[in-house]
């Protein structure tokens, strides 16, 4: 068992709150710290729960569950969020750490390791979603473009149901993707009416801000972390995954290959089902033990 404990921590524009699981038969090793974007703490209880052996920090990200943001109409970038964790990590001690990065953290880890080096020792970014690495490029900023463009004009049902498609999405986009008939929300469950709000982080700033997002690749091909990309076996396919894949070149690398999907750690935390979060926590033991 560990011991967890909240804390908040302010920040220019935001108010954060991060979680501290103390080990309570502590291994050797820095700390670990396990970040999502938009994705808050709760998604990685499952996967903290297999690393008792050592003190385990997570957070919400500006705007995300109990970390709140003085202005929802201000649009934080990747190094917005980057900036976050580095303070984090300061205020847990300093680095190096390690940090597992799941989809947008992900990118916040690679930019992490970009410009605060020194707050890591190895670098696992699983996933990250980088459009501008894939060949139909183009395709996919229009898509998150779109998505944006249709959360300010219609509200969360229809910017989310556009959202689900294009996660579900395999393969290339075709050049006029984003111009196709909108999927229907009601498929996915969703509302269809418009409720006035427009603070959510992933329709209402992510896909704007992440979607021309580049990665300092030869900085972090150079520098002193060590840095791995992960992809999904369930999820190769996706635009996630695709990115993974193209991605890793360009540090030099090959992508390791996790079990599961997207979510590989998840133990439905959000309601959803299990992935395969035993068989996912072990493969990351391993590539952090190097």
């Amino acid at each position: 068992m560990t011991d967890k404990k909240a804390f908040t921590l302010d920040v220019p524009g935001a108010v954060l709150t991060y979680d501290v699981r103390a080990a309570a038969t502590p291994a050797d090793g820095p700390p670990l710290v396990l970040i999502g974007l938009p994705m808050g703490a709760e998604g990685f209880a499952t996967l903290a729960g297999h690393f008792a052996d050592r003190t385990v920090v997570t957070y919400d990200p500006r705007g995300v569950e109990r970390s709140t943001r003085e202005s929802t109409t201000d649009k934080p970038g990747i190094p917005a969020h980057s900036d976050d964790v580095h303070r984090i990590i300061e205020a847990i001690g300093g680095g190096p750490v390690d940090l597992f990065g799941s989809s947008g953290g992900a990118v916040v880890a690679l930019d992490l390791a970009a410009t605060h080096p020194e707050d890591l020792r190895t670098v696992i970014a699983h996933e990250p979603p980088l459009a501008t690495v894939l060949p139909d490029r183009d395709a996919m900023i229009a898509a998150m473009r779109d998505i944006f463009d249709t959360y300010q004009a219609k509200g969360s049902g229809p910017a989310m149901a556009k959202f689900i498609a294009l996660v579900m999405a395999e393969g290339e986009l075709t050049a006029d993707y984003a111009n196709q008939p909108a999927p229907d929300p009601a498929m996915f469950g969703l509302p269809t009416e418009d409720d006035g709000s427009r603070d959510d982080l992933l329709l209402g700033v992510n896909m704007l801000t992440m979607s021309p997002f580049e990665p300092a690749y030869e900085t972090i091909r150079t520098g002193t972390p060590r840095v791995v990309i992960g992809v999904s076996t369930d999820s190769d396919k996706g635009m996630a995954g695709r990115s993974a894949i193209a991605a890793a070149p360009l540090l030099g690398t090959e992508p390791v290959v996790f079990p599961g999907g997207h979510g590989g750690f998840s133990g439905g935390e959000y309601g959803q089902p299990a992935d395969k979060p035993v068989e996912f926590a072990a493969k990351l033991r391993e590539v952090f033990a190097g």
